[in-house]
């Protein structure tokens, strides 16, 4: 059977009387790319939120490979595998793009900036995030300050520096919003060749269908906060419940 690598049971948050995500039950599967769709204001991004621990629950838990780190922080579950892509940038843009990779590839590997000190250790790393550059195609701008980068290149590094963690959940929010038509194919071939890994399991926000249907395994559908369909992508895309969801009619209760 398939390891469960991340799931969540009644997963909750309200914001004074609005119930964003409610009751949230949902498993997710190593070697699986599971998208998760919906309209604006479904619920998508803050159910992420919940998961990688930005916001805080109301009701619910998020378990990791079993563990329940519902009460983690941010850092904590980063360091027991859950790696986030953000769908506003997270970067450090006084660096460079090739020190905001080695930076990540340091914190991975426990160690600080003593590295530099070490010079093996400081090639061996250098060497892993010239590799990672290459696979996003930011090579070429490796001494850039990550300011001076257009937005679709700050999104790639932003999977650049995903990747550098080795997360065993890749949870992507968007990845390629505000790229061009050039710059997001480098993304798309990425996630696909993750997904190559069937000891690893990848979260995927994305409102492009042609996307969905290239790269998922499965499709989650969020609607007013809840789950309202899971199952293959060609099944889910036809049910009833997503066509209303898309087409913004009201969705009658089940």
């Amino acid at each position: 059977m398939t390891q469960t690598l991340l799931e969540t049971t009644d997963l909750t948050v309200r914001f004074g009387g609005h119930v964003a995500v409610n009751r949230v039950t949902c498993s997710f599967r190593a070697g699986e790319l599971t998208a998760i769709v919906g309209p604006n204001g479904a619920g998508k991004t803050t159910y992420f939120n919940l998961i990688s621990g930005q916001i805080g629950v109301t009701g619910g838990r998020v378990r990791l490979r079993g563990q329940d780190v519902t009460r983690f922080s941010v850092s904590r579950r980063c360091r027991l595998g859950l790696g986030r892509a953000f769908q506003l940038t997270n970067l450090f843009p006084e660096l460079t793009v090739f020190e905001n990779v080695r930076l990540v590839m340091q914190s991975r590997m426990g160690q600080g900036f003593r590295l530099l000190s070490m010079a093996q250790s400081h090639r061996e790393v250098a060497d892993a995030a010239m590799a990672v550059l290459e696979r996003v195609s930011l090579d070429a701008l490796r001494g850039q300050k990550v300011s001076e980068l257009s937005h679709g290149n700050q999104r790639k590094l932003e999977v650049a520096m995903l990747i550098a963690l080795e997360p065993d959940v890749y949870m992507f929010d968007e990845p390629t919003a505000g790229m061009s038509v050039d710059e997001a194919p480098v993304v798309l071939d990425l996630i696909a060749e993750l997904k190559q890994d069937r000891d690893r399991t990848i979260l995927l926000v994305e409102h492009k269908m042609d996307v969905i249907r290239t790269l998922a395994d499965r499709i989650i559908v969020l609607h007013n906060g809840e789950l309202v369909a899971d199952g293959p992508p060609a099944e889910v895309m036809a049910s009833d419940v997503v066509q209303e969801a898309y087409m913004g009619k009201e969705i009658a209760d089940a």
